[in-house]
Order: C-alpha cells, then sequence, then structure tokens
C-alpha cells in the first residue's frame, strides 16, 4: 500500500492562480522555473496564470534587468461572485499568514 502522506492530492482546496499568487507574495522574487516547481506545474501554464492575472488587474509587472517582478494589488477583488467581498490581500493574509506577503502597497 502506498503512503498517502506522500501521494499528490487529486484535488486542492485553491486553485494554480491561488498558488502561484503565493508564491509572489513571498519577500524573495522567484523565477518562473521557481515557481512551476513549487506549484507542480508547467512554466508555460505559469506564464498563463501571470498572464491572466495581469489582465485582471491583480498583479502589474515591472522589468528589472533581465528579471521581471511582480506587484500585487492587494485591494483586488476576488472574482467569483461568493467571494467578490474579499480582496487579494485577505486571501493571501489568511494563507500565508500576514508574514512575508509582499503586496508593494
Amino acid at each position: 500500500m502506498a503512503n498517502e502522506s506522500s501521494a499528490s492530492p487529486g484535488w486542492t482546496f485553491l486553485s494554480n492562480h491561488t498558488h502561484v499568487l503565493v508564491c509572489l507574495s513571498g519577500e524573495a522574487d522567484p523565477t518562473v522555473r521557481d515557481i512551476a516547481l513549487r506549484v507542480g506545474i508547467t512554466e508555460r501554464a505559469v506564464l498563463r496564470i501571470i498572464g491572466e492575472l495581469e489582465e485582471a488587474g491583480v498583479l502589474a509587472r515591472e522589468r528589472d534587468g533581465r528579471r521581471n517582478r511582480y506587484r500585487i494589488d492587494p485591494e483586488a477583488r476576488l472574482r467569483h461572485p461568493l467571494e467578490a467581498h474579499c480582496r487579494i490581500g485577505d486571501l493571501l493574509a489568511m494563507v500565508v499568514g500576514g508574514v512575508g506577503v509582499a503586496t508593494g502597497a
């Protein structure tokens, strides 16, 4: 019988969009590769998610030499009508615990 604690979950409560935001909210500036490895998705999927978050106004991209830095808008609202009363900053504070949340505010 396989060790269930080491098996990857079939589903999670939070979306990959949230996982990418959590990775970007830390103090370090992770690369797309770093994010892909942490979330468990492809680099291409990370880039697609970042683009969607930018288009929605949740992220702003700033070029810094050869790297990109991302600023999260903590005032942006969650998109689904059931959660629209919540802000991105609230979600990140809950998930990250309010520690190291770099929102650029």
